[in-house]
């Protein structure tokens, strides 16, 4: 099983991808969890409202949070690439769909372009691994 999960393919067009995903998502969990370049920090995040009317909502904030964080770098360091990337997945979709979807697209007015970026990312590296440069393994 954990050979599947890591299993790659040897190439480097996934470096990039896997970098830029990394280093956004890893900073966003930052600001939630530790407060970090500005961020609000854990306590403040976990008493926020989850979207999609989830409950209880500190739950899956604080899951949002550690999953934005630990996703960041599992995905960036190319570790179990396809399970940060089913992380931040996940994230982007609750994302997108409960908080996003009604401002519309656009990032200007607050919509969800941004996060169908990262998702778009994230997705392709669920299909492809980690490639080069990544602790997965290659086939």
């Amino acid at each position: 099983m954990a050979n599947r999960l890591t299993a790659t393919s040897p190439t480097w067009t996934l470096l990039p991808i896997r970098l830029t995903l990394g280093t956004i998502m890893m900073a966003h969990g930052a600001q939630k969890l530790f407060g970090l370049w500005g961020g609000s920090g854990l306590s403040s995040w976990l008493n926020r409202p989850a979207p999609l009317d989830l409950r209880p909502s500190w739950l899956w904030m604080g899951a949002a949070a550690f999953s934005e964080f630990l996703g960041g770098v599992m995905v960036m360091l190319g570790f179990y690439t396809r399970v940060g990337a089913f992380l931040i997945s996940c994230v982007m979709l609750v994302a997108i769909f409960g908080f996003h979807w009604p401002r519309g697209f656009f990032l200007t007015a607050g919509g969800f372009e941004f996060a169908l970026s990262l998702l778009g990312m994230a997705v392709a590296l669920l299909i492809e691994g980690g490639g080069q440069a990544s602790l997965d393994i290659r086939s």
